[in-house]
């Protein structure tokens, strides 16, 4: 069976290895330039060279037995490691966070900036159709996007799916990302707080990172909503001031700074169960459904991928 899927996050890329494992045939849409989502890792050059700041996700936990085991591979493969500094059960893409994203897509047949417009009936099958690829057709399309995206595509064709994820509102943050000349002298490597600075993390720290001192520094969900549509350059100053606050003293010449707007970064909802309708042969799945966590996107897709196998 052919299948399409839109959206290769964690969730998207775990329902497609499963389905590819089992011998369909997987095509992968994703509008974003290439892996991660939001386990992205930005790289930018400064005078002092490259650095890398894991500007979405800031770690994973296991809980999971068949998560735990993929999570073992992906360390043994060299592409995850234990990061301390965040708890005693966190791990990290190594030598980005977007390393174990990487190494699933590179597995499947993944097409980047393919933005999928709309979805529609050819036939028995789906055809999908928007830019940055030839409009084409399949058996079976899941949706695993985040929740507002999945309801706007599955609107005109699964309504109930729609409705569903059109109740789930995700948080949105803001996230600053700066390089500076020098250490800070902050000892710790990971500070949480309240109020604009909910976390704050020594990127340069974590495994397998190279070049400068690199922090990253998360707004809390209401900070963020009520800063939402400021401008990039005025929230990154903004949050650098809390940085500096917290570090108690004047901050190092800043070698880079940005800040990225994650408008849904955070799913509100809490274990739901992927959705598939064998009728129609359309599913969607992602931590919206499941929870906001990196485990819960892997097992919501690996789930539907159960589901489909088990109706095929």
């Amino acid at each position: 069976m052919k299948i399409a899927i839109i959206g290769a996050g964690m969730a998207g890329l775990s329902c497609a290895q499963a389905l590819s494992d089992a011998g369909h045939a997987v095509q992968v849409l994703d509008k974003g330039r290439g892996p991660g989502g939001r386990m992205s890792t930005r790289r930018i050059e400064t005078p002092q060279g490259q650095v890398s700041f894991d500007h979405g996700a800031q770690f994973f936990t296991v809980r999971d037995p068949e998560f735990a085991a993929r999570a073992a591979a992906w360390q043994a493969a060299g592409v995850a490691a234990p990061w301390p500094a965040a708890g005693p059960e966190a791990l990290v893409g190594v030598p980005g966070m977007n390393a174990p994203i990487r190494a699933m897509a590179e597995a499947l047949d993944v097409s980047w900036q393919a933005r999928v417009d709309a979805i529609a009936r050819d036939g028995e099958a789906w055809r999908l159709s928007g830019e940055g690829f030839a409009p084409f057709s399949a058996e079976a399309v899941v949706v695993a996007t985040p929740s507002e995206q999945a309801a706007v595509l599955l609107a005109s064709i699964a309504p109930d799916m729609a409705a569903q994820a059109a109740a789930i509102v995700s948080e949105p943050c803001w996230t600053m990302m700066a390089a500076f000349a020098e250490p800070l002298s902050l000892t710790a490597d990971v500070l949480r707080q309240d109020g604009p600075l909910a976390w704050a993390a020594r990127n340069s720290a974590k495994p397998g990172r190279t070049g400068p001192e690199a922090w990253v520094v998360q707004a809390s969900p209401a900070w963020s909503r009520d800063h939402l549509e400021e401008g990039a350059d005025t929230v990154a100053q903004a949050l650098l001031a809390a940085l500096a606050e917290a570090h108690g003293q004047p901050l190092p010449e800043t070698l880079s700074l940005q800040a990225h707007r994650w408008r849904y970064a955070r799913a509100t909802a809490q274990g739901g169960a992927p959705l598939w309708s064998g009728q129609m042969q359309i599913g969607a799945c992602g931590d919206w459904l499941a929870g906001a966590r990196v485990e819960a996107a892997w097992r919501s897709g690996h789930d539907l991928a159960a589901a489909i196998l088990a109706a095929s």
